[in-house]
């Protein structure tokens, strides 16, 4: 049990500076009382997270939504806060030149405009401290015959190539990859294998991500991060649950056996590993359940899905593997998942001084109360911004 607190207390979950903005759907952003007006209000909030669960430290960044004068004065901000930044995220699908792409466009232009967006986003890792850039790209194309699928593959090389180049010591960037939207026919980076194809070849800065709700349904994503771990190509999970599609629910929301089957395999790997670098970030918008806590209650979860994983036994689970008993290596394997593993989760926190229950605690703090009534005026942060 010293082993499995060690392990948790150990634990780094990264919060997504833009789930503390307004947020909604296609069909509607909704607004919410004391919601952030500028980056430096998101790592307020942020900071709110970390000081209630304690293993959420960093806080990612997206640009241009969280773009300031000055990255340095926020980063003194954030640890001014007892938060750092975390991964830099680049933006290459909200502007009009990017219709039929970015860095795999048929124009000339426009891919020199997103790769220059992408360097832009590594002097901002200089600036920040952040040492992992990541990459989505929404590109890809509607109708067969609109484009060169291989062309751009090409295209898509050549701009990872030069971000590749322009990483410092110490630096990497994750690709992301996603199945489909808002490309319907072809994705130019639509799967683990594509992802990992680029970064393999360019060589040990690159890795990917994987991005809990951007997969097929029923895909085992489990197996992806075994595989992944075994080459020394996970860099990081986007964390999230998904019913329909890229849904950027709460995470372990729809299926906390998921994510369990998921953290067993990156214990199994040795990603929690320091050494390992595997970077545990969520990506979430919260339509309709107030910020903080909602983002408190994901870091939660991903905790409860660890704590399961690392009391998995691991000697038990291995002899019946190699005896073949099926069912006595799916029971041990269940008997981590059905434990109630808070009450350890509440000792742990309170032995590091914190509350044990930590929605709890934040309700009970006036934060919420506080913000709600100093951020009047202004411009509150959503989605695009």
């Amino acid at each position: 049990m010293t082993d499995i607190k060690a392990a948790l207390r150990a634990q780094h979950i990264e919060t997504p500076s833009w789930a503390y903005g307004n947020s909604g759907t296609r069909f509607k952003v909704f607004a919410q009382k004391g919601v952030p007006r500028d980056p430096y209000e998101k790592l307020a909030d942020a900071a709110q997270v970390h000081a209630y669960t304690g293993i959420a430290p960093t806080v990612a960044l997206h640009i241009p939504w969280d773009k300031v004068d000055d990255y340095a004065d926020l980063a003194r901000h954030a640890r001014e806060l007892g938060v750092g930044i975390g991964a830099i995220n680049s933006n290459v699908f909200q502007d009009d030149d990017y219709m039929l792409g970015s860095v795999t466009n048929p124009s000339a232009r426009v891919r020199r405009k997103a790769t220059d967006h992408l360097l832009e986003c590594v002097d901002i890792m200089d600036a920040t401290g952040s040492d992992t850039l990541k990459l989505w790209f929404s590109d890809g194309i509607n109708y067969p015959g609109q484009d060169d699928i291989r062309a751009r593959q090409d295209r898509l090389a050549e701009s990872l190539a030069e971000v590749y180049d322009r990483l410092g010591e110490g630096q990497r960037f994750l690709l992301e990859y996603k199945l489909f939207e808002p490309a319907f026919y072809a994705t130019d980076v639509p799967d683990w294998g594509t992802a990992y194809a680029h970064c393999v070849k360019l060589g040990p800065k690159a890795q990917v991500v994987v991005d809990t709700g951007h997969h097929a349904p029923g895909t085992n994503i489990e197996f992806i991060v075994a595989f992944l771990l075994r080459e020394g190509k996970l860099g990081g999970f986007d964390f999230n649950s998904r019913f329909y599609a890229d849904d950027d629910l709460m995470v372990g929301a729809a299926d906390p056996f998921q994510l369990f089957r998921i953290m067993f395999e990156v214990v199994r790997g040795g990603g929690l590993d320091p050494e390992a670098g595997v970077a545990f970030m969520l990506d979430q918008c919260h339509n309709i359940e107030p910020k903080i806590p909602g983002q408190i209650r994901s870091v939660m979860n991903v905790q409860e899905a660890t704590a399961k994983a690392l009391l998995v036994d691991r000697e038990a689970l291995a002899a019946a593997q190699s005896e073949g008993d099926v069912l006595g290596a799916n029971a041990v394997f269940m008997d981590a998942y059905n434990t109630d593993v808070r009450p350890l989760l509440a000792e742990l926190r309170e032995e590091s001084g914190l509350a044990p229950d930590p929605m709890t605690a934040y309700a009970k703090s006036g934060y919420f109360e506080k913000i709600a009534a100093e951020r009047v005026g202004g411009n509150q942060a959503g989605w695009g911004a």
